[in-house]
């Protein structure tokens, strides 16, 4: 009974394949896995973007919304609301 005993306690803390050792890569591979499906999610929304960007009259409007570009002779105004504007803190 004491040899697994001791069996047992050594596999459970002290071999290099312990169980602690096994937790602890099992959370980290939980850990790239969740890092690979929101890598996933933001590669598909990039793809949607720049199949969406391939349109002239969307690429037009998301410069002139994003970067504030406009045509020739042609005068943009931006008109901020009050509870827009940020307001300078003071320290």
């Amino acid at each position: 009974m004491l040899i697994v005993i001791l069996f047992l306690v050594w596999m459970i803390f002290f071999d290099a394949n312990s169980y602690l050792i096994h937790k602890e890569l099992d959370h980290d591979i939980d850990a790239l896995e969740d890092n690979a499906e929101f890598y996933q999610k933001e590669i598909e929304h990039d793809k949607t973007f720049i199949k969406k960007m391939e349109d002239d009259d969307e690429m037009e409007k998301f410069a002139r919304e994003r970067y504030y570009l406009k045509k020739e002779n042609e005068d943009i105004y931006i008109i901020e609301n009050k509870d827009s504007v940020k307001k300078d803190e003071k320290r």
